[in-house]
């Protein structure tokens, strides 16, 4: 647990918000931070790490409750208690490229592994008043292809189709995104080294609760704060 001073906290559209925590230490991609949202809100808020270095970490958020819109509100020197960070990241392949794949809020923590791993971006989004970062992705990756569900900005379509046919190219994917659409890409990518970053909500963030429980195809169930949230794609149980 630590204290985190605000020093930077912006809007990115009309419902994400960006904010910069001046807290130490490193990250990996795909881990997260349990943000307190202040005095009677109970439970914290799992938010995956947007980018980190010199001594601060960035999260990237939609606002739609109570919680986030006290997280969005806070303003430059406050101070916020975080837990983190926490969770199982993705992990990098020994040699070759990587494909990253982000769909909606789940573009933001993808862009910590742009700073790591030599990659290309595939990133999709709703439309084009909800397209994000494509600014910061596009000096980290090689190339980056961007989809909209209706067409306004970039391919139309799903994120899924921007990978169908590179998969050859790559040595690991790794994906963030609603479960839908990690679902359809499990289908789009089988047989392919596939890593997902799975959304569930989360009570304590340390494997305690299991709130966050994610089946497996062996029939164990397992915990997304703790055993992930980035689990390989053929391990899940997508129907369960």
């Amino acid at each position: 647990m630590a204290d985190a001073t605000v020093v930077r906290s912006f809007a990115l559209t009309d419902k994400i918000h960006s904010l910069t925590l001046e807290l130490p230490g490193e990250a990996s991609p795909g881990q997260f931070l349990h943000v307190a949202c202040g005095d009677g809100l109970l439970l914290r808020r799992p938010i995956s790490i947007c980018d980190a270095g010199d001594g601060a970490m960035r999260i990237v958020f939609e606002v739609k409750g109570e919680g986030t819109r006290r997280l969005a509100a806070a303003k430059e020197g406050d101070v916020l208690d975080v837990l983190g960070p926490l969770g199982h990241g993705f992990e990098a392949p020994e040699k070759g490229r990587v494909l990253l794949v982000g769909g909606g809020l789940g573009a933001a923590p993808m862009l910590l592994a742009a700073k790591k791993f030599d990659c290309d971006a595939a990133l999709g989004f709703p439309t084009a008043e909800r397209v994000m970062l494509l600014d910061e992705f596009a000096p980290r990756v090689g190339r980056l292809d961007v989809a909209t569900d209706d067409g306004t900005y970039g391919k139309k379509g799903f994120v899924t189709g921007l990978v169908e046919g590179r998969l050859g190219d790559y040595a690991a994917i790794m994906a963030c995104g609603p479960e839908p659409m990690l679902r359809a890409l499990a289908k789009v990518c089988a047989g392919a080294p596939l890593q997902v970053s799975m959304e569930r909500r989360m009570g304590c963030g340390v494997g305690a609760c299991l709130v966050c429980a994610v089946k497996l195809t062996d029939g164990s169930v397992v915990r997304a704060c703790k055993d992930g949230p980035v689990f390989r794609a053929e391990e899940v149980d997508w129907n369960g």
